[in-house]
């Protein structure tokens, strides 16, 4: 049997939740690799209504879900989706749940640094979720970052804390801020780690041990490869990788190990935040996609810009994220349009581009070149086989994944779990 990565194919927000969900029912462990909480993951079980942004989907069924080091973690925030979920009726143990110990912690002077830059830039703002996830990963890379082994050494941090400080003091200084106050920062640490260090280990090595037996692993990743640090609309990009290749690094296991890679894709295009989308639609057919799409962040509750289904962007994520097929979502709110729309490429400066180019100037100015389809009149929400699908819906999945040059491994028709067509599971061989 095969591992599983899940990636978003275009901006996040591609319905991973429902899909990962799905998979983990089957998987024998869960792992998110890189990101922060600035993702959000909506899973509708039954009754119940999870949103989840740092834990991974499995921990609803109890499959052992583990927060890799690529990932950087706010213990404050950690504890109280761990309680809230308890609250729900859902177990969370050592036996179910670990955290890398090798994880970057976001601090609050992150929170802090991340707010006053997003306030300071204007309308150059990227964007962020203001939760401190640019800076943490900053701070990792500058050899500056508290990691979650220290909450057992906090007595051993003042070399580090002396690095931090002088970083971030004289940042803080730029914006008219007082220094931090180091003695409050290892008060609250002190207090919050004995909860997150119940949970803290070695975790490559327990995975490891779950590959060798045979397990089923499904790596989740978090925003969309449009995001990816270097291959995203620079610079409005989160602050790790998002593309498949990170479930090594963010995990502890290698490459080998990654398996079969699906991309998340939804039937439209939706952003959150500022950055170029050419297919954006500023107008009533924007609005409709937005409505019956329900275009709220999870994490955010933000406003989701919506568009057209945009096939050069997805081919290109698809491309180098090495994706082996894709997951289609929100299929239903094509319904009722009596055409549809898929961009097919650019014109840039009177040239023709089949990729999107990598300078912001140029990603802003490209105007997308249309293919109408025929729509449908009948529902697609719902269905669970070819069969249920309006002949229009089918062309439509066709000509995307003619055009993105990838196939489709499931079309998903609803947020309930078992509203999916599957053509091919992805955890066989």
């Amino acid at each position: 049997m095969a591992n599983v990565t899940v990636i978003g194919a275009q901006w996040g927000d591609e319905g991973k939740g429902k899909i990962v969900d799905w998979l983990a029912s089957r998987a024998d462990a869960v792992v998110r690799f890189q990101g922060g909480h600035n993702a959000g993951h909506t899973l509708v079980v039954g009754d119940t209504t999870y949103k989840l942004s740092l834990l991974p989907s499995g921990i609803v069924t109890g499959t052992l879900s583990i927060i890799g080091n690529g990932v950087v973690l706010d213990p404050w925030h950690l504890k109280s989706e761990i309680e809230k979920l308890e609250g729900q009726g859902v177990s969370i143990t050592t036996e179910n749940f670990a955290i890398a110990d090798n994880c970057p912690l976001i601090l609050p002077i992150h929170r802090d640094l991340d707010g006053l830059r997003e306030t300071a830039a204007g309308a150059g703002k990227i964007g962020t979720t203001g939760r401190g996830i640019g800076p943490a990963y900053e701070d990792k890379v500058g050899r500056r970052a508290i990691r979650v082994c220290d909450l057992a050494h906090l007595d051993a941090l003042d070399s580090q804390l002396d690095r931090l400080c002088a970083h971030h003091d004289a940042l803080r200084a730029g914006f008219g801020q007082p220094p931090f106050d180091r003695a409050a920062l290892i008060a609250e640490l002190a207090e919050i780690a004995p909860f997150v260090l119940q949970y803290a280990q070695p975790v490559w090595k327990r995975l490891k041990k779950v590959r060798k037996a045979g397990a089923r692993i499904l790596f989740e990743g978090a925003q969309g490869v449009l995001l990816d640090v270097d291959h995203g609309t620079y610079p409005f990009v989160t602050s790790s990788n998002t593309v498949s290749g990170t479930a090594a690094s963010g995990s502890g296991l290698g490459p080998a190990s990654t398996g079969f890679v699906l991309g998340i894709v939804k039937a439209y295009t939706t952003r959150v935040g500022s950055g170029p989308f050419p297919t954006e639609l500023e107008d009533d057919t924007g609005q409709r996609l937005g409505e019956r799409g329900h275009e709220f962040g999870t994490v955010t509750g933000r406003k989701r810009r919506c568009g057209w289904f945009d096939a050069v962007l997805v081919r290109q994520s698809c491309a180098i994220s090495g994706v082996t097929g894709i997951a289609l979502t929100k299929l239903d709110v094509l319904d009722g349009f009596e055409t549809v729309r898929i961009c097919t490429g650019y014109r840039l400066g009177g040239k023709i581009l089949d990729y999107f180019p990598s300078h912001a100037a140029d990603q802003a100015n490209v105007e997308p070149i249309y293919e109408d389809m025929e729509g449908w009149s009948g529902t697609t929400a719902g269905a669970r086989s070819w069969a249920d699908l309006p002949a229009n819906a089918i062309k439509y999945i066709q000509r995307v994944q003619e055009l993105i040059e990838t196939p489709v491994a499931l079309v998903s028709t609803s947020p309930e779990r078992d509203d999916t067509i599957l053509v091919r599971d992805p955890f066989v061989d």
